[in-house]
């Protein structure tokens, strides 16, 4: 870590905006954050992860990492185009289907960098991160979230650096909404904004669940966007993935500033898939 920036601005290098161009010529942008699974003290799996229906049908990807100093520290405002063909085939899906989450391991395109003397900055999430039941159980049905991404494409193309959106827990992060592994959020959630991580957020104080004002800060990851309700001009409600494509349409769908959120932990079932494919098995 960087002892110059501050929590929010390191989690300002969480995330990456993911560009895909598919098989059929359309441009698709969505949002991608890096994340870590360790081995050992001294190993660790480095990972991007998104959505499916961001890569899917991609046959190129573009995503952007802001250079490193030879001291470690960003160099703000200096960043390199990652072009990737073949885009879609190098994603590891959820072994679950119905779980709409790929990762894309890291560690080929490091080393690539590591041969022609290229540093890196970017923060990775980790296990750390992840909720404990402990933690689960002291959350309330309202909690204070933020969320990273590129909603509508949105960035700082100068300094590749991501839009902030704050909100609220819709529904309690400790249940499963609906049965599923799932919740939802309280934040305008926009074309752009799929494969965002939504993190508790607390800095200096919080809420405690008897009401009183806890010193403290809390960041945890509580979870990944991926979808989100529309109110269509019949009246309907409809669940679907938060699109990743900016076209002009007349508008029949209207956006009720509601997300769907996989619980993190289901990041956790990519890991013995990862260890396997690092292993070569």
């Amino acid at each position: 870590m960087s002892n110059t920036l501050s929590p929010s601005e390191q989690l300002a290098f969480v995330t990456t905006r993911i560009q895909s161009e598919t098989n059929s010529g359309k441009v698709s942008i969505g949002t991608g954050f890096f994340f870590s699974f360790k081995l050992n003290e001294n190993e660790h799996i480095p990972i991007i992860v998104t959505n499916c229906h961001v890569i899917e049908d991609s046959r190129r990807g573009i995503f952007q990492l802001t250079r490193a100093n030879d001291k470690g520290n960003p160099m703000i405002g200096k960043f390199e185009n990652i072009i990737i063909d073949g885009f879609e085939q190098l994603w590891l899906r959820h072994p679950n289907r119905a779980v709409d989450l790929c990762v894309m391991p890291l560690a080929p395109l490091l080393r690539k960098a590591q041969k022609k003397n290229k540093q890196f900055f970017f923060r990775t999430l980790n296990e750390d991160l992840l909720p404990n039941q402990q933690l689960l159980a002291e959350l309330t049905a309202l909690e204070e979230i933020l969320m990273i991404g590129y909603p509508v494409g949105i960035w700082d193309s100068v300094n590749n650096m991501p839009v902030f959106r704050r909100g609220i827990t819709a529904t309690h992060p400790n249940f499963d909404y609906e049965g599923r592994e799932e919740f939802l959020i309280d934040v305008a959630c926009f074309p752009g904004s799929s494969g965002s991580p939504v993190l508790l957020y607390n800095l200096g104080s919080y809420e405690s669940r008897q009401g009183g004002t806890v010193i403290g800060t809390r960041i945890s990851l509580l979870g990944i966007l991926y979808a989100g309700p529309k109110y269509t001009i019949e009246g309907e409600i409809k669940v679907v993935p938060i699109p990743t494509q900016m076209t002009p349409v007349p508008v029949s769908n209207i956006p009720i500033n509601l997300g769907f959120v996989i619980k993190a932990k289901k990041l956790l079932d990519f890991k013995s898939m990862l260890i396997k494919a690092t292993d070569g098995s």
